[in-house]
């Protein structure tokens, strides 16, 4: 019986091992990603998905709701296709303005814009049903895991990794990690990583 008590000794201490090890990579998962900062909603950029409502205060005809389409541009009447993603709503706000005046079409445009919907984010990994989901301001990490119906019993809950779009129309996506009380941005892709026992 004693001679069975120094290997099975070893095999426990070798899986109490393997299992530090198995918690210590999934903590790198995220732990090795920078955080990324509470996104700016004042100075929001529109990006392909959004939902905008144009309103033109001379013309109503000219009044409209518009997708911002994958190519970053919406199609606006009697101006054609108009440059959107990247700008925020003031910047793109002049920009019909300016194009209604220098076409003659109105004299002195005033027009307003307004997200109307914001694109989705994207709540993948362990979560109860990973899929996109509508994006609200001041949405956190947490609320987005709420409405992917809640962590699986192998998710990690403390931490996730967001891929988050860049601002700039061809600027490529940045990634870092997020806490459950982080603010996320539109368009934002949550992975919640798995949790090794």
């Amino acid at each position: 019986m004693r001679r069975h008590a120094r290997p099975l000794k070893m095999f426990r201490s070798l899986v109490a091992l393997s299992g530090l090890w198995l918690l210590a990579a999934c903590a790198v998962q995220t732990s090795a990603l920078a955080p990324l900062p509470d996104p700016d909603v004042t100075d929001y950029h529109l990006g392909a998905g959004d939902e905008i409502r144009v309103i033109t205060y001379d013309d109503t005809q000219l009044s409209n709701d518009f997708t911002v389409g994958a190519d970053g541009t919406i199609s606006f009447p009697l101006l054609g296709t108009l440059q959107a993603s990247g700008l925020t709503v003031r910047e793109l706000e002049g920009q019909i303005a300016d194009a209604l005046k220098n076409q003659k079409l109105l004299s002195e445009p005033s027009v307003s814009v307004q997200v109307v919907q914001y694109r989705p984010i994207s709540v993948l990994g362990e979560v109860n049903r990973p899929g996109q989901y509508p994006y609200q301001p001041g949405m956190t990490m947490l609320d987005a895991v709420a409405l992917a119906g809640g962590f699986t019993y192998r998710a990690v809950t403390d931490s996730a990794t967001d891929q988050r779009s860049s601002d700039e129309p061809a600027g490529q996506p940045v990634e870092g990690s997020v806490g459950p009380g982080s603010n996320l941005a539109p368009g934002d892709v949550i992975t919640i990583p798995q949790r090794y026992f």
